[in-house]
Protein backbone atom coordinates (compact mmCIF):
# COMPACT_ATOMS: atom_id res chain seq x y z
CA UNK A 1 0.00 0.00 0.00
CA UNK A 2 1.85 3.41 -0.93
CA UNK A 3 1.12 6.08 1.70
CA UNK A 4 -0.71 9.37 0.09
CA UNK A 5 0.98 12.10 2.24
CA UNK A 6 -0.31 16.08 2.43
CA UNK A 7 2.83 18.61 2.69
CA UNK A 8 2.84 21.12 5.13
CA UNK A 9 5.35 23.84 5.13
CA UNK A 10 6.29 27.22 6.83
CA UNK A 11 7.60 29.84 4.25
CA UNK A 12 7.35 33.27 4.55
CA UNK A 13 5.65 35.22 2.20
CA UNK A 14 9.36 36.68 0.70
CA UNK A 15 10.49 33.45 0.19
CA UNK A 16 7.14 32.46 -1.74
CA UNK A 17 8.03 35.67 -3.75
CA UNK A 18 11.60 33.99 -4.40
CA UNK A 19 10.49 30.58 -5.05
CA UNK A 20 7.90 31.89 -7.75
CA UNK A 21 10.60 34.10 -9.08
CA UNK A 22 12.56 31.74 -9.80
CA UNK A 23 10.28 29.59 -10.92
CA UNK A 24 9.64 32.09 -13.82
CA UNK A 25 12.70 32.40 -14.97
CA UNK A 26 13.24 29.30 -15.59
CA UNK A 27 10.01 28.52 -17.14
CA UNK A 28 11.28 31.43 -19.45
CA UNK A 29 14.04 29.98 -20.54
CA UNK A 30 12.24 26.92 -21.79
CA UNK A 31 13.20 24.63 -18.77
CA UNK A 32 10.92 21.96 -16.65
CA UNK A 33 9.71 23.27 -13.69
CA UNK A 34 8.48 20.32 -11.48
CA UNK A 35 5.20 20.62 -10.15
CA UNK A 36 5.23 21.30 -6.35
CA UNK A 37 2.01 20.49 -3.88
CA UNK A 38 1.54 21.61 -0.54
CA UNK A 39 0.26 24.12 1.99
CA UNK A 40 2.14 26.43 3.23
CA UNK A 41 2.05 28.87 6.47
CA UNK A 42 3.52 32.39 6.48
CA UNK A 43 5.04 31.65 10.32
CA UNK A 44 4.69 29.14 12.85
CA UNK A 45 1.53 30.93 14.53
CA UNK A 46 -0.33 30.65 11.56
CA UNK A 47 0.47 26.82 11.38
CA UNK A 48 -0.58 26.47 14.83
CA UNK A 49 -3.61 28.64 14.58
CA UNK A 50 -4.75 26.30 11.63
CA UNK A 51 -3.83 22.89 13.29
CA UNK A 52 -5.54 22.94 16.71
CA UNK A 53 -5.69 19.76 18.84
CA UNK A 54 -9.21 19.62 17.92
CA UNK A 55 -8.74 19.87 14.45
CA UNK A 56 -6.23 17.11 14.20
CA UNK A 57 -8.17 14.73 15.93
CA UNK A 58 -11.04 15.83 13.70
CA UNK A 59 -8.81 14.60 10.84
CA UNK A 60 -8.42 11.41 12.70
CA UNK A 61 -12.08 10.81 13.26
CA UNK A 62 -12.98 11.74 9.36
CA UNK A 63 -9.79 9.12 8.22
CA UNK A 64 -10.96 6.58 10.91
CA UNK A 65 -14.29 6.66 11.51
CA UNK A 66 -15.77 7.41 7.62
CA UNK A 67 -18.54 9.74 8.47
CA UNK A 68 -21.40 10.04 6.63
CA UNK A 69 -22.35 13.56 7.44
CA UNK A 70 -20.99 16.58 8.92
CA UNK A 71 -23.90 15.96 11.91
CA UNK A 72 -22.51 12.22 12.27
CA UNK A 73 -18.81 13.71 12.75
CA UNK A 74 -19.82 15.86 15.33
CA UNK A 75 -21.89 13.43 17.54
CA UNK A 76 -18.66 11.47 17.25
CA UNK A 77 -16.39 13.98 18.36
CA UNK A 78 -19.02 14.80 20.75
CA UNK A 79 -18.82 18.83 19.78
CA UNK A 80 -21.39 21.40 19.02
CA UNK A 81 -22.63 21.21 15.32
CA UNK A 82 -21.94 24.81 14.66
CA UNK A 83 -18.60 24.38 15.66
CA UNK A 84 -17.39 21.25 13.53
CA UNK A 85 -19.34 22.79 10.38
CA UNK A 86 -16.76 26.27 10.81
CA UNK A 87 -13.46 23.92 11.26
CA UNK A 88 -14.30 21.74 8.81
CA UNK A 89 -14.63 24.03 6.31
CA UNK A 90 -11.79 26.08 7.08
CA UNK A 91 -9.91 22.71 6.51
CA UNK A 92 -11.75 22.73 3.46
CA UNK A 93 -9.94 26.09 2.91
CA UNK A 94 -6.58 25.22 3.52
CA UNK A 95 -6.87 21.97 1.48
CA UNK A 96 -6.43 19.43 4.13
CA UNK A 97 -10.35 18.18 4.19
CA UNK A 98 -12.81 17.46 1.05
CA UNK A 99 -16.48 17.78 0.80
CA UNK A 100 -18.43 15.45 -0.87
CA UNK A 101 -22.65 16.36 -2.09
CA UNK A 102 -25.10 13.47 -1.85
CA UNK A 103 -28.72 14.04 -2.60
CA UNK A 104 -30.39 10.54 -1.26
CA UNK A 105 -33.29 11.93 0.80
CA UNK A 106 -31.85 15.05 1.54
CA UNK A 107 -28.63 16.87 0.78
CA UNK A 108 -25.63 15.41 2.90
CA UNK A 109 -22.21 16.94 3.05
CA UNK A 110 -19.92 13.92 3.62
CA UNK A 111 -16.28 14.83 4.80
CA UNK A 112 -12.96 12.95 3.20
CA UNK A 113 -9.31 12.68 3.83
CA UNK A 114 -7.71 11.19 1.43
CA UNK A 115 -4.09 10.95 2.70
CA UNK A 116 -2.41 8.88 5.45
CA UNK A 117 0.20 11.36 6.63
CA UNK A 118 1.24 15.44 7.18
CA UNK A 119 4.48 15.60 6.24
CA UNK A 120 5.46 19.07 8.55
CA UNK A 121 8.65 21.05 6.41
CA UNK A 122 10.00 23.92 8.74
CA UNK A 123 12.88 25.59 6.97
CA UNK A 124 15.63 26.83 9.92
Amino acid sequence: MRIKKVKIGIKSFEDFLEGAKDVMKRLEKGEKVKKQRGIYFENLKAFRKALTEKRLEMLHVIKEKHPQSIYELAKMLNRDIKNVTQDVEYLKQVGLVELKRTEEKRERIIPFVGYELIDLQIAV
